[in-house]
C-alpha cells in the first residue's frame, strides 16, 4: 500500500505543503455552489428544501419530514439495550462535564451610588446540525445537544439527512436521549438561518457536517450564530522513542477512517519509528473493513514527518491549530504550556481519540481547518448570551458628567454630551 505515493514526507514537499493548506483549497472549490443553495432556500423556503432533498439525498419528500418527541421515544424503545446504556453514559458524562461551564449572572457596585452587572440567559431556540451521509453519528447529537439543556435552551431542532428517504433510527433514538424538542429531516442550514413554513428560523447552528454544511454556516454567521467552522476531521500525533508504533498506526487508521478528506500527520522523532509507523500501518489496513476510505485519506492528506525534536513538532502543531492532537512522549505534560492551538489534547499511550469522542466528558465537537487558533470546543458558553446591566443615580452622573462630556465631544458626538448636561441643570 505504502509503495503507491508518499507517507513519510520531507518537510519541505508539496504534499506537506498541501496538508497545511487544506482548508483553502475546500473553499475555493465548493464556496459558489453552497451559496447558490443558500440563496435559493432564503427565496424559495420549502420548495427549494424538496429540490435540493432529491438532489443530494437521493428521495422525494412528499410531506415534510418532522418527528417530536413521541416519535422519538418509538425510536428509543425499541433500541438495542447495551448500545442504549452506552448512550444514556454517553449523556451522563457529557453533562457532568459540561456543568462546570455555567456562567452566572452577578452584579457588583462601583460605588454606593452605582450598581453594575451582566444577566446570563440561555437562547431561546437553536438548531442542530447531525451527519448523516457516509456514516452518522449518535454521539454527535449527544455532544451537540446536552450542553444546550444545560445552558436551559428552551427549544432546540434537529435536522439531519434521510438517506433516501431512510432514517437512522439510532440517531433517532440518541435525539430523545439527548433531549431534542423536534427532529426535521432536509439538509438545512439555510433553512434554520432564514425559516421556512416547516423549520423554524433559529438564534444559533450548531453542529458538525461535510464541507457543504461547514462552508453554508460561515455564510449564513452574521444572520443566525454559529458554533464553529467544522470542516473534515484531522489528527496530529506527536512521538518520541516511548511511542508505540502499532498504538500510532491504529490512531492514524482510525481518524482516516472518517472520511477521503480527514487529514492525519504523525511527527516523530526518528527515522526508525517513522519505518515501523509506515509497516505497521501496511498490516492493520491489510483487512480493514473501511481500507479504501482510509488509504484515500492518507493518500491525499496523510503523512509523517520526522523532526529534530519535540519542540520542532510543537510549532508546526502552533502553525497548522488541528482539531486533535495526541502525545505519545516521555513526559507529556512538561510540553503543556508550549501548545497554544489544538481544539483537544489526548495526552499519553493510553488516551487514543476514541476517549474524547464517545465517554471522557469534553466535547468532541472541535474547531477543525486551523480555527483551534480562535474557535473553542462546544461547550454551555455557546449556548448563553451576556445582557450588561447598567444604573447611576443623579450623584454618579454628576461625579463622571465632566469626563463623559469631555470624550463626548472628542468623539463629536454633541448629543451624547447633552444627554448628560440636560439631568443635571
Amino acid at each position: 500500500m505504502m509503495k503507491d505515493f508518499e507517507l513519510i514526507l520531507d518537510r519541505g514537499s508539496e504534499k506537506f505543503t498541501r496538508i497545511k493548506n487544506r482548508a483553502l483549497i475546500f473553499e475555493d472549490k465548493y464556496l459558489q455552489k453552497v451559496s447558490g443553495i443558500i440563496d435559493d432556500v432564503k427565496n424559495y423556503g420549502d420548495k427549494a428544501l424538496v429540490e435540493y432533498t432529491a438532489e443530494f439525498d437521493g428521495y422525494d419528500i412528499v410531506d415534510t419530514f418532522a418527528l417530536d418527541r413521541d416519535d422519538l421515544k418509538v425510536f428509543y424503545d425499541e433500541l438495542n439495550s447495551d448500545l442504549k446504556k452506552a448512550l444514556i453514559k454517553c449523556r451522563e458524562d457529557i453533562e457532568s462535564f459540561h456543568k462546570n461551564q455555567c456562567e452566572r449572572s452577578f452584579f457588583t457596585k462601583k460605588n454606593d451610588n452605582v450598581l453594575l452587572g451582566q444577566i446570563v440567559n440561555p437562547l431561546h431556540r437553536v438548531g442542530v446540525y447531525a451527519p448523516g451521509g457516509k456514516a452518522s453519528y449518535p454521539s454527535t447529537v449527544i455532544m451537540s445537544v446536552v450542553p444546550a439543556k444545560v445552558a436551559g435552551v428552551k427549544e432546540i431542532f434537529l435536522c439531519t439527512p434521510s438517506i433516501k428517504g431512510k432514517i437512522n433510527k439510532v440517531v433517532m433514538a440518541a435525539a430523545y436521549i439527548a433531549g431534542v424538542d423536534r427532529v426535521g429531516g432536509a439538509q438545512a442550514i439555510a433553512a434554520l438561518a432564514f425559516g421556512t413554513k416547516s423549520i423554524p428560523k433559529v438564534d444559533k447552528i450548531v453542529g458538525p457536517g461535510n464541507i457543504f454544511v461547514s462552508l453554508a454556516k460561515k455564510l449564513v454567521f452574521g444572520i443566525v450564530d454559529i458554533d464553529m467552522i467544522a470542516g473534515p476531521t484531522e489528527l496530529i500525533i506527536i512521538a518520541d522513542e516511548k511511542g508505540n508504533p502499532s498504538y500510532i498506526a491504529s490512531d492514524m487508521i482510525a481518524q482516516a477512517e472518517h472520511d477521503e478528506l480527514a487529514s492525519v500527520l504523525t511527527f516523530v522523532t526518528t527515522e526508525r519509528l517513522a519505518k515501523s509507523i509506515e509497516h505497521e500501518l501496511n498490516l492493520q489496513l491489510d483487512n480493514f473493513p473501511r481500507r479504501e476510505i482510509a488509504i484515500n485519506s492518507l493518500k491525499e492528506f496523510g503523512g509523517i514527518i520526522v523532526v529534530d525534536n519535540i519542540y520542532e513538532a510543537i510549532n508546526y502543531v502552533n502553525e497548522i491549530a488541528p482539531e486533535h492532537l495526541e502525545l505519545h512522549v516521555e513526559s507529556p505534560m512538561d510540553y503543556l504550556n508550549f501548545i497554544h492551538n489544538a481544539g483537544a489534547i489526548f495526552i499519553g499511550l493510553y488516551t487514543p481519540v476514541a476517549t474524547g469522542d464517545y465517554m471522557a466528558g469534553p466535547n468532541h465537537t472541535l474547531p477543525t481547518s486551523g480555527t483551534a487558533r480562535f474557535f473553542s470546543p462546544l461547550g454551555v458558553y455557546d449556548f448563553i448570551k451576556r445582557t450588561s446591566i447598567i444604573k447611576y443615580n443623579k450623584t454618579a452622573l454628576g461625579e463622571e458628567a465632566e469626563y463623559i462630556i469631555k470624550l463626548a465631544k472628542e468623539e463629536g458626538l454633541i448629543g451624547h454630551s447633552n444627554s448628560v448636561k440636560i439631568r443635571l441643570e
